[in-house]
């Protein structure tokens, strides 16, 4: 299912190709738009076991099945120059370039499920980079400050952990909270970063909205349960 992903898009490369005008969007949105919805990339989440893994942590059948997944590729940056270091961000920013106007921002999923479709052995690839603890630090800061302020875009405030750059084989896969702080680091490697990102969305996300920025775990039953047990 790798294999088949990866053709699909290095034909979408070679047949179809990139604008150079385009590439921003491309990074902030999604390669291969033509082929987000094919079977070749949606199967990777509804016919493996990421489906029931993510059933665990958020109930099962309390998961919307994604249509389409996003095309994440990092490409190599330019011969000796060395990388810089990633900086991360929360999703639903408006940028005016992610398809979203500046001063928006929204709380539209409930988690991320990042597959590697090929080997990312050491860091400076491309790795997705997550920032451990993010996710609850940030949920005491909107508790004080309130997540209006996101409308100004990222908050820049300090973490309690640096970034962790994942390394990982083709078809691991990478499940982390809405809220935990993320980027792709630069690619400093001979080859391209192929990923595919499905935005996972609990039945209730929608209702729920922007409670969840400071209620992380209400989508997440399986995480209540095993912080139940760890306190008994």
């Amino acid at each position: 299912m790798v294999d088949a992903a990866r053709q699909a898009i290095n034909h979408s490369i070679g047949a179809v190709g990139m604008n150079e005008g385009d590439l921003e969007r491309y990074r902030a949105q999604s390669y291969c738009s033509e082929i987000r919805e094919a079977p070749e990339v949606v199967d990777l989440f509804s016919k493996t076991p990421i489906l029931r893994l993510s059933e665990s942590l958020m109930g099962e059948g309390k998961v919307q099945i994604p249509n389409s997944g996003q095309i994440a590729l990092r490409f190599p940056g330019p011969l000796h120059v060395d990388p810089n270091e990633p900086h991360g961000h929360l999703d639903g920013l408006g940028s005016g370039k992610n398809g979203m106007e500046k001063g928006v921002y929204r709380r539209g999923f409930t988690a991320l499920a990042v597959i590697y479709l090929a080997d990312v052995p050491e860091p400076y690839s491309g790795n997705f980079t997550v920032w451990p603890k993010s996710h609850s630090f940030f949920a005491d800061y909107f508790k004080k400050e309130g997540h209006e302020m996101l409308a100004n875009g990222m908050p820049r405030q300090e973490l309690p952990e640096g970034p962790t750059q994942i390394v990982g084989k083709a078809g691991d896969v990478i499940l982390t909270h809405h809220q935990i702080v993320h980027t792709a680091a630069p690619n400093a490697a001979s080859d391209i970063r192929y990923a595919v990102i499905f935005r996972l969305r609990h039945v209730d996300c929608e209702k729920n909205g922007y409670d969840a920025y400071t209620n992380i775990w209400g989508e997440w039953p399986g995480i209540q349960e095993a912080i139940t047990a760890s306190d008994a």
